[in-house]
């Protein structure tokens, strides 16, 4: 992963964990190393009403991939049953699966803000924004943990 920090370096870090080749800490200004992307999108806020705002980042599923995902490679569809779960620092989770995000399959767009309407995130942490999502719930704010692995290791088998 490219700048991966090691656990005593400065600044907000989420932790990219579960079945991968490379699990990692990540700094905001790890995100940025990787290839950027800009896309606008709004959501319903229950106390904020309408929100809607300018986010750039790198996708998750290229986060994710830079990890290395342990899919089988016997199992020519291994990759459908992996679950992605994003968690804030005030414990907000959502899950999304892998097979929404890939473009062999639902080919949806996650990604993980390092900057909101040009303001960067370095402090807070990164943001989840899944344009299209017409209430902000998987919109997970100061991201402190990414879990990727098969839905059976979840306890959802």
């Amino acid at each position: 992963m490219p700048g991966a920090r090691a656990p005593g370096a400065a600044g907000t870090r989420l932790r990219l964990s579960g079945d991968l080749e490379r699990a990692a800490l990540l700094a905001v200004a790890d995100l940025r190393e990787m290839p950027q992307r800009t896309v606008e999108a709004g959501f319903a806020c229950g106390r904020l009403g309408e929100q809607r705002h300018a986010y750039t980042g790198p996708l998750l599923l290229d986060v994710l991939l830079a990890a290395g995902p342990r899919f089988d490679p016997v199992i020519g569809k291994d990759r459908v049953r992996f679950l992605i779960a994003v968690t804030g620092r005030d414990g907000h989770t959502a899950v999304l699966s892998w097979a929404e995000i890939d473009p062999r399959y639902g080919g949806g767009v996650a990604l993980l803000a390092t900057r909101v309407d040009g303001r960067d995130m370095d402090a807070d942490g990164p943001q989840l924004v899944v344009p299209g999502d017409t209430a902000g719930g998987r919109y997970v704010s100061r991201i402190a943990a990414i879990w990727t692995g098969p839905a059976a290791a979840a306890g959802a088998a």
